[in-house]
């Protein structure tokens, strides 16, 4: 690029080009999925749109771009290098059963080489596509495409599933092969052929032909309708396209780092980073309804947060170093993400309170002990949350060996074992359609119109995991609900299971969604036209429940067959009460 590129000018520039290709902006869904519960967190654009791509209607139709936040934690421990990142936003153009392949590699290239929208040299392109497998065939049609459009046969490398095949989210749900667009960013020309394995070859766009889809016993099978799913990494383009060399210079990460860089005493690098990222991916979080606690999501944000902490301590920033960063988070992103003006430092600050405490017993735990065994280590970071350099700092401080082989061991050992749970825990959810899959999600209405009738309006729904054999359900509610108070939710709930309600969905804006009585997930950021579903009476035409939501439901409760019951009720952070339920 001949000028430094801003962030604020990609994404106006990405929305603009394909607004002029007849999509609709969408905003950015929060960072915890609403309608899929096989995974913690929003790590794709696709999460968000998954009942959409399986076929049911968008309000906002066929064609749709955004700007969509995400948060990744797979390669936590990598953050500190150049290019890692645990919170993201993702450029994404969309066509749920409208283009394909033809249009969506078009479009991409029109977007990075004419003058008019990026106008990057077509000598810096390389593309990659789907090599095939004994389940899907090469995608040789791309290839004709990009060297129709000028990317010469050398710079297009047919790589195979791990590289150019992209989903399912979950175990189950749509997939596709993808093709690949890379950046040559190194000071000499590009060479005439593609490598990969040549980190001066960045990747900064990737379309995905979703014409698939993956079964729970792991079939690929084509998909009825097939869509488009592309993706562009906001930071990693930008990096690219400015000549940069690290994430930590754009102008989305950069104020944050110099702030704390400003801040600290013993200023490392490495800890600056991993500090800048944690923080502001916790910021996030925080600011999508996450509360720091020991179990899945919760446990992400605390280990993000006790990370930096950690190395906040080494670097001796001040005790306010989070609230300054926030400060300066805030200027960067607050005009884009206004819900980083929340009450997030009070959060952390308990955060960093409680953390200092759980210290002091560790410290007592370490002063007992001649030596730091694997099993040791580990059950300090397991059970007291301490991170690995702070382990080590401590054991340094009294002069006793860690053994960090032993740790590697039994951190693996539990990472298999959270795996294995995982895969049962996040296994079913609305990726799939199955019916009993459908007829939890609808019953997940009536339950919250039975818990704001019985405990007040303010609850609302604060994330859900659905499986074929039971829901659950987050909400926000201070305190515990009496034995009497769930036995009235039940009671309430069964009620109108008895009256055979209908389930009806309709598209409006969302002022009138919300002058309707509509209510949406906590977090939640709606665009201009809205799906809503209603569960009404149609004898007395009472409403009972009425939402913001993307589906699948059932179209009346009489296909919800059976006792609701109620079979655990418990809290899951400060704010946050979890119910576990069936029917029975």
């Amino acid at each position: 690029m001949q000028r430094p590129i801003t962030s604020s000018h990609l994404r106006a520039r990405f929305l603009a080009f394909f607004e002029d290709k007849r999509h609709v902006a969408i905003p950015s869904a929060p960072l915890v999925p609403a309608n899929d519960p096989t995974v913690l967190f929003t790590t794709a654009g696709m999460h968000p749109l998954v009942p959409y791509l399986l076929g049911a209607p968008h309000p906002a139709g066929t064609r749709l771009v955004d700007v969509q936040k995400c948060v990744r934690t797979g390669d936590i421990d990598a953050v500190g290098d150049d290019t890692h990142l645990t919170f993201f936003e993702m450029l994404g153009n969309w066509s749920l059963g409208d283009y394909y392949r033809d249009d969506a590699i078009r479009w991409s290239f029109e977007f990075l080489t004419a003058p008019a929208w990026l106008g990057l040299p077509l000598a810096r392109l390389g593309v990659t596509c789907f090599a095939g497998d004994d389940r899907v065939p090469i995608d040789r049609d791309s290839a004709r495409l990009w060297e129709a459009l000028g990317i010469a046969p050398a710079r297009i490398q047919f790589l195979g599933r791990d590289d150019n095949w992209w989903g399912p989210a979950g175990r189950t749900g749509p997939c596709g092969p993808d093709t690949e667009i890379f950046y040559w960013v190194g000071d000499a020309p590009a060479p005439d052929t593609l490598d990969v394995a040549d980190r001066r070859w960045v990747e900064i766009w990737n379309n995905v032909f979703m014409g698939h889809a993956q079964t729970a016993a792991g079939e690929i099978v084509p998909l009825a309708r097939v869509n488009i799913d592309t993706g562009m990494g906001l930071e990693r383009t930008l990096v690219a396209l400015g000549g940069l060399s690290s994430v930590y210079e754009i102008d989305t990460v950069q104020p944050l780092h110099a702030c704390l860089r400003a801040l600290a005493v013993h200023p490392d690098e490495r800890a600056l980073r991993i500090v800048t990222d944690h923080l502001r991916a916790a910021c996030f979080l925080i600011a999508d309804g996450v509360a720091p606690s020991n179990k899945d999501r919760g446990y992400v944000l605390r280990r993000l947060l006790r990370r930096s902490i950690v190395f906040a301590r080494q670097l001796g920033l001040p005790a306010d170093w989070y609230a300054r960063g926030l400060a300066r988070l805030v200027d960067a992103l607050g005009a884009t993400y206004p819900e980083l003006t929340g009450p997030i430092a009070p959060v952390i600050a308990e955060e960093v309170s409680r953390f200092e405490r759980t210290i002091a017993a560790g410290l007592r735990e370490i002063a007992r002990r001649p030596a730091l065994d694997g099993a040791v280590a580990f059950d300090l970071f397991q059970t007291h949350g301490f991170p690995l350099e702070l382990i080590r700092e401590i054991a340094a401080a009294s002069g006793k060996p860690v053994d960090e082989t032993g740790f590697a061991r039994e951190l693996e050992r539990h990472r298999e074992r959270s795996r294995t749970v995982a895969a049962g825990a996040f296994a079913g959810g609305l990726a799939d359609h199955g019916e009993q899959l459908v007829r939890y999600h609808t019953l997940t209405h009536l339950l919250q119109a039975a818990l704001r009738e019985v405990l007040g309006a303010h609850v609302i729904q604060r994330g859900s995991n659905i499986t074929h054999e039971r829901l659950r359900f987050d909400f926000s509610h201070d305190g515990k609900p009496a034995p009497a108070e769930l036995a009235q939710v039940e009671a309430r709930v069964n009620a109108w299971l008895a009256r055979d309600l209908v389930v009806e969905r309709a598209t409006m804006t969302e002022p009138e969604a919300r002058a309707q009585g509509a209510i949406g997930a906590f977090g939640e950021r709606y665009g201009e036209t809205v799906s809503v579903y209603t569960v009404r009476d149609p004898a007395t035409d009472e409403v009972v429940s009425r939402e913001f939501c993307g589906g699948p439901h059932v179209t009346a409760t009489r296909a919800l067959v059976g006792q609701f019951r109620i079979l655990r009720e418990q809290a899951v952070a400060t704010g946050v009460r979890r119910i576990k339920a069936v029917l029975a």
